[in-house]
């Protein structure tokens, strides 16, 4: 392989030649190894689930550790206007919400204001932006990040649709580096399947793991943890809001005491309606004022809260001695503790701040909120409990009162601003939740529209956001004031904050193998000190914490019903699967025809042909000149780069049946992926369908079913072997073939590049391969220096983004170079040749639509849920096409119906 010699021919080297060969031979080596055969026992590649996630790659925006200084200051005066809007408001209503009956003694200030400052840097500072930051998900946050951070090292998914390609995931994708060296170590001898574990961290993540994936019990309480979550996320959006809102026009009583209770709340009303409406704009629209407004009021309260520390006591920092929390409780007992609900309204936010951090980096965030939030927001508790030491009866409304008589204005009008990016943060968190759950379907399909070209997680919900605005506006009229708002909220953000716990140690454990001691201190004190808050909330449950156990409770039976029907009826589907004899053998019919065409057969089946095709066959008898089953696929990852979305398998080929060609397609997207126009996605489908009938003949192999199938996702490093294979070229001096390769575009431009790079070798025993836009007579003269000689395999080789499926692994999969016939190779290009032709004819979009009904002996609760309940869901929500956005004149549909 190392030398490609012609049959009986001895070629005498020199020295040099020698010497060349010497030096090449063992970059030849690597080659060979790079290009072992595929394991035996995987025969087929339905999805890439380990490569979507190592496509993914772990350089997302919250990474940013090689990120120049300049744009780490740019990034972190971005992120004080998106991320500080909540946390930043917080001031507002703390006092008031903790003294509810008043300040009874006058060193309760100190307790309070202590507990204010240890529970900040605690929570926010230590427990989220110095840990939790490092467990995003390609720089996305959030519980359900967790949960898909999870689900890439352990299949806890309850959705049945794994392949077995997916159980090759490698186990040290995530940058365990000394998995990497052992796997290196191996070279040149027979890699093992799996890899020793070398220390009890890697014994304990191993245990966690196994543990998640045999225990249902296990995997159901992970899920219905992070639905918890994610209920309790949007419930608060409709929460925060109210609260932020109505704390800010609550100022205008300082200037207007006339104005009553209800002109005040229909005041916040109107914002709040006013709010709402400009979602569908998008934050982008506005976005560059919430950095600058956010400075202004942060510079503000701090600056107010060094004013009232200078003017009234400044003894008050007394308060930065613990020993005060213990005198505190000791001299309120039970009310100390019931007053922890309002003293947690201090770190609200965090759970918003975790979940937007998808576009600054973690040095960024860290960088402004050390030197910006927490000395401003700290100041300004400050100076609120030094002017209450001398004006404790004025608590009702602290903020206000601390402030200068001149400042007022500007502080009510940044007031109101500031509590408006705050809500808006949340809203967008909301948002952005609803669409992780919708793709890896735990909700009900829903409008989601995509306000920004440069920010994928600018997201508008339509129905969400007038469910929230009417939860928004109904509280706020319900209520009327902050005190009673504040402890709804506060149930929100505590609980979000303890499931958050759980999931950062099974993060912690699994992901980062931790050492058990930090693993066991993190839970203690974080899980425990967030109990002790919760309990405090839930004890005044009846007073308003009902309102989002309510909201929350009813999402989730929605959330959990929708992934209950969803899961059944994929494993009726796969239990029912056709197999691609069966295929074969129902288009053989003579009665069959065939249509001309392209057809999308859509169908949530990743694992084989869907039970709806033979019914739609039997009804109608024919067939399209190339059908492809087309199944979308969410992965628990952010982002698929578009160049590794689709993946292919040949169902039936030409020679079979009635001459139509037959694929599966699943096209992989993360849960921040946006789903493209119908009209885009078949484009882009149909394109790289070529190049998989490219990569089929040259790399292809038969599986066990009859069905050539492709390994890009198998591939070993691509950089590696490109490299590898162009120094072996350089000893016959081809070295521009590789060169002129990696800038064509196409099938048939790199074969034009390796034609015009092979045309001044003398051949050497290397064929080339005639250009499809070549002339009659450039032809003749290319198939003359070629005539006995075919084309190695390995030296079609396109650039990286022209393979159907383009993995930063990829490189191909064959035992050695095999030669390519030209009427092999003008069979590849015939075949695209016909797949483009039936393009051109027209596209129609097939989906199958099954009606689920609970078996006629199944309980009466089931029946409700399933044939009422589900049902209701499934006909008021968005159907799939217009999910895709598919036009009418182009749609078929198919309709089965299913007992589950």
């Amino acid at each position: 392989m190392a030398h490609h010699q012609q049959q009986g021919q001895q070629v005498q080297m020199t020295t040099a030649e020698r010497k060349a060969t010497s030096c090449c031979s063992d970059d030849m080596a690597d080659l060979e190894l790079a290009l072992a055969l595929p394991p035996a026992a995987v025969q087929r590649q339905d999805s890439l689930y380990r490569d979507a996630t190592r496509a993914a790659g772990h350089h997302g925006g919250a990474g940013g550790h090689h990120d120049s200084w300049a744009r780490t200051l740019r990034l972190a005066f971005q992120c004080v206007g998106v991320l500080y809007g909540d946390i930043g408001t917080s001031p507002l209503y703390v006092y008031p919400s903790t003294f509810t009956a008043g300040i009874g003694h006058v060193d309760d200030l100190l307790g309070v204001l202590s507990l204010v400052i240890y529970s900040f840097l605690l929570f926010t500072t230590v427990k989220y932006v110095y840990i939790a930051l490092r467990a995003n998900d390609d720089g996305d946050g959030g519980t359900f990040a967790l949960y898909s951070l999870i689900s890439r090292h352990a299949k806890v998914s309850l959705v049945p649709n794994h392949q077995a390609e997916d159980e090759l995931r490698n186990v040290a994708g995530d940058g365990d580096d000394d998995v990497m060296s052992a796997k290196a170590s191996l070279r040149g001898s027979q890699r093992r399947r799996t890899v020793q574990l070398a220390s009890t961290r890697e014994q304990r993540a191993q245990w966690v793991k196994e543990l998640l994936e045999t225990s249902k019990p296990v995997r159901v309480a992970l899920f219905l943890l992070t639905i918890v979550a994610s209920a309790m996320v949007i419930s608060d959006a409709c929460l925060t809001p109210a609260i932020s809102v109505l704390s800010a026009v609550g100022g205008l009583k300082e200037k207007a005491p006339n104005l009553t209770t209800d002109q005040i709340v229909w005041i916040t009303v109107a914002i709040l309606v006013l709010l709402f409406s400009v979602q569908r704009f998008g934050t982008d629209k506005v976005g560059y004022l919430f950095a600058p407004v956010i400075l202004l009021w942060l510079l503000l309260i701090g600056g107010v809260g060094v004013y009232n520390l200078v003017k009234h006591d400044i003894t008050v920092l007394r308060a930065f001695n613990p020993k005060y929390i213990v005198d505190y409780f000791r001299r309120n007992g039970k009310d100390g503790w019931v007053s922890l609900g309002g003293v947690l309204l201090c770190f609200t936010g965090t759970e918003a701040l975790f979940a937007d951090l998808g576009y600054f980096s973690i040095r960024s965030i860290q960088l402004s909120f050390g030197f910006g939030l927490v000395p401003a927001v700290l100041l300004a508790y400050i100076g609120q409990a030094a002017f209450l030491r001398r004006y404790p009866e004025l608590v009702a409304n602290a903020f206000y009162e601390s402030t200068p008589e001149r400042l007022f204005w500007p502080t009510f009008v940044l007031a109101l601003a500031a509590s408006v990016i705050g809500s808006q943060a949340m809203i967008s968190c909301a948002f952005a939740t609803i669409s992780h759950s919708q793709a890896l379907g735990c909700f009900p399909r829903v409008k989601i529209l995509h306000t920004s070209r440069v920010y994928q997680g600018q997201l508008y919900i339509p129905e969400v956001n007038f469910m929230l605005a009417l939860a928004a506006c109904v509280v706020t009229l319900a209520f009327k004031t902050t005190t009673v708002i504040a402890e709804a909220h506060g149930i929100c953000v505590v609980l979000v904050m303890l499931i958050t716990t759980v999931l950062m140690t099974l993060v912690m454990l699994l992901v980062w193998r931790a050492n058990a001691a930090c693993v066991a201190l993190f839970f203690a004190v974080f899980a425990s000190t967030e109990s002790v808050y919760l309990s405090s909330v839930l004890y005044r449950f009846a007073h308003g914490g009902y309102i989002p156990v309510a909201m929350s409770a009813a999402l989730v039976a929605v959330m959990a019903l929708w992934h209950y029907v969803h899961v059944r009826r994929y494993e009726h589907e796969l239990e029912r699967t056709v197999s691609h004899d069966a295929v074969r053998e129902l288009l053989a019919r003579r009665d069959v025809a065939r249509v001309p065409g392209v057809g999308l057969f859509y169908t949530e089946l990743v694992q084989g042909i869907p039970p709806v095709f033979p019914h739609l066959v039997d009804k109608i008898p024919s067939i399209h000149a190339v059908l492809l089953f087309v199944s979308v696929k969410h992965l628990p990852v952010p982002h698929v780069d578009a160049a590794e979305r689709f993946l292919f398998r040949q169902v039936v080929a030409a020679g079979d049946g009635n001459g139509s060609r037959v694929f599966r397609c699943v096209a992989r997207y993360g849960y921040r992926d946006p789903l493209e126009e119908a009209k885009d996605f078949a484009a882009g489908l149909v394109e790289r369908l070529q190049y998989y009938v490219r990569d089929v003949g040259l790399y292809g192999v038969q599986a066990a079913g009859g069905g050539k199938v492709s390994y890009p996702s198998s591939r070993c490093d691509s950089s590696r072997v490109m490299a590898a294979m162009a120094r072996a070229r350089s000893v016959t001096g081809s070295t521009g073939i590789m060169s002129s390769m990696r800038h064509s575009a196409s099938y048939t431009e790199s074969v034009a590049a390796l034609a015009r790079a092979r045309s001044g070798t003398g051949g050497g025993g290397i064929g080339i391969v005639l250009s499809a836009c070549a002339s009659e007579r450039e032809r003749e003269l290319q198939l003359a220096r070629v005539r006995s000689t075919g084309v190695f395999a390995e030296e079609m080789l396109t650039p990286a983004e022209s393979f159907s499926e383009l993995s930063r692994m990829g490189s191909v999969r064959t035992a050695a170079a095999v030669k390519i016939s030209m009427e092999e190779v003008a069979r590849i290009e015939e075949e695209q040749r016909f797949i483009e032709r039936e393009m051109e004819k027209g596209v129609v979009y097939i989906m199958g639509e099954a009606e689920v009904v609970a078996r006629p002996h199944s309980s009466l609760l089931k029946k409700v849920l399933v044939n009422y309940a589900y049902a209701f869901l499934r006909k008021n929500c968005r159907q799939g096409e217009k999910m895709l956005a598919i036009p009418k004149a182009q749609l078929l549909k198919v309709g089965m119906s299913y007992e589950i």
